[in-house]
């Protein structure tokens, strides 16, 4: 076994860091490609991070590469770039062919409630109106909680605010058809549950944009 093997991983991945932020102009297509290339593993790392792996494990395996994939990623850099000009007080984030929106549940709901706020409706209209301006892409929409309480409370929890999310969405128009969900409760935590700031983040709605198949399968038969 190569003892220096993990160094010479992370020197590579920090080099790629380095030179995709010193290229401010690069799309997100470009700069995964970079650090895809560079990073490997260390970058699921960090994505894992700041990600559930149930919705970065849905867009990686929605990823098809090659020139389609490179059509798709184009096609989510605009789509990104429309998701921080119109939404507010959410994290937006580009992976691999997909993006990745995540939404502090306190924003949504109330206390142990799966009732939306009438508040947070305005960026879940937002959301669906984007989503809606072509056919491209499925929507699969994942609840999480803190460890706080019973497990399978939490679980039964989670699913109920991902299909309030879900319905409000098609309420708006966006086709059913397009519109996945999946509760993992206390099950994917992206931060320390014994402090009050790390539940606060455990408490969330992620939302994976990627390719529908029909939209791959028309890429293809053009290129």
């Amino acid at each position: 076994m190569n003892r220096n093997k993990p160094a010479l991983l992370l020197s590579i991945f920090l080099a790629a860091v380095l030179i995709v932020s010193s290229c401010n102009s690069w799309s997100n297509t470009a700069k995964g490609v970079v650090i895809g290339a560079g990073g490997g593993a260390a970058v699921g790392a960090v994505v894992g991070k700041t990600l559930g792996h149930t919705a970065a494990g849905a867009i990686a395996g929605a990823a098809v590469g090659g020139t389609v994939g490179a059509i798709i990623g184009r096609n989510m850099d605009r789509k990104a770039k429309e998701l921080e000009e119109e939404m507010e007080g959410v994290t937006i984030q580009r992976v691999e062919e997909g993006i990745a929106v995540s939404f502090d549940s306190g924003l949504l709901f109330g206390f142990d409630s799966s009732d939306l706020r009438a508040e947070s409706r305005s960026n879940l209209e937002k959301l669906a109106s984007i989503i809606k301006r072509d056919d491209d892409t499925i929507l699969l929409i994942v609840g999480h909680t803190d460890s706080t309480g019973d497990e399978n409370y939490n679980l039964r929890l989670s699913e109920r605010r991902a299909q309030s999310t879900a319905n409000f969405m098609i309420s708006q128009g966006l086709a059913s058809s397009r519109v996945q969900i999946q509760g993992r409760g206390e099950l994917e935590p992206i931060a320390d549950n014994s402090t009050e700031a790390g539940m606060q983040k455990n408490r969330r709605v992620e939302v994976a944009i990627y390719a529908s198949p029909e939209y791959v399968d028309r890429l293809k038969a053009a290129n």
